[in-house]
């Protein structure tokens, strides 16, 4: 791989064994960048991933728990070295309405989307100040922004959270150089939004997330990489605080304001 304007940093990229994460771990490797790769039970699409990214490592931790990421970030300095920018992607998705609301999914949900980002910004907050110009990309939706695909209420609740999360920690960094930024994507195919269906299934999911965008298309996992490689760089030096709705024009929101 070239060296690219990512020559000398190192990425943490949280649930990068597969879907939009792993693409943006191989995109953040391509512009020049070092990955530290996290997974939490897919150790084996974590291993392919590493052997296609030289100078990758790869660390397990479940980032819903604090002491996990704490551990996984101090073998981050002995393997690597100081973390230069986080992108904050594992999370889940759990589709139900308020009529068959479960408080346990729901606080899985919250614990995996909410608290991972949080704890991991701060156990790696030290690392991203000394770096002068971090960099903390987190992995939102446009669910959080208020589109009206069914069953998404409350998983829609914790991605308004890492909105919020993002933009305020973006004020509360001031003066450090670190940039906060969130990219919202809409319907993107990977295991998170077609797992387990099968393939008319699939096909009616494109269909119809393809009805609903003034771009004609559905996502893939190479276009929220792209953003997110856009918001490492120095590119993006006089960005902060901002979201990025990556959904080709969805035509269901709410609202298009954030």
């Amino acid at each position: 791989m070239s060296e690219g304007n990512l020559s000398g940093k190192i990425a943490l990229v949280t649930g990068a064994s597969k879907g939009i994460g792993s693409a943006i771990a191989e995109r953040l490797a391509n512009d020049g960048a070092r990955v530290a790769i996290n997974y939490n039970t897919n150790r084996e699409s974590a291993e392919v991933l590493k052997k296609k990214l030289p100078g990758s490592e790869i660390f397990k931790a479940d980032i819903s728990k604090r002491d996990e990421v704490r551990n996984m970030v101090s073998e981050v300095h002995s393997k690597m070295g100081r973390i230069d920018i986080v992108v904050n992607n594992a999370g889940i998705m759990d589709l139900m309405t308020f009529e068959d609301f479960q408080e346990d999914r729901f606080e899985k949900m919250h614990r995996i989307n909410v608290m991972g980002p949080i704890y991991t910004v701060t156990e790696t907050l030290e690392d991203l100040k000394q770096s002068k110009s971090g960099r903390i990309i987190n992995i939102a939706s446009n669910a959080g922004v208020g589109t009206a695909a069914p069953g998404t209420s409350f998983y829609a609740i914790t991605k308004a959270a890492v909105i919020m999360f993002t933009k305020r920690l973006a004020f509360d960094l001031k003066g450090t150089g670190v940039r906060v930024n969130a990219i919202a994507p809409g319907w993107i195919a990977t295991d998170l939004t077609t797992g387990g269906k099968g393939e008319d299934d699939i096909a009616s999911l494109k269909e119809f997330f393809t009805s609903r965008t003034t771009l004609g298309m559905y996502g893939n996992t190479g276009h929220i990489a792209g953003v997110a490689a856009f918001l490492a760089s120095e590119d993006s030096d006089y960005i902060s605080g901002q979201v990025i709705v990556a959904d080709g024009g969805r035509m269901d929101n709410l609202t298009h304001s954030l």
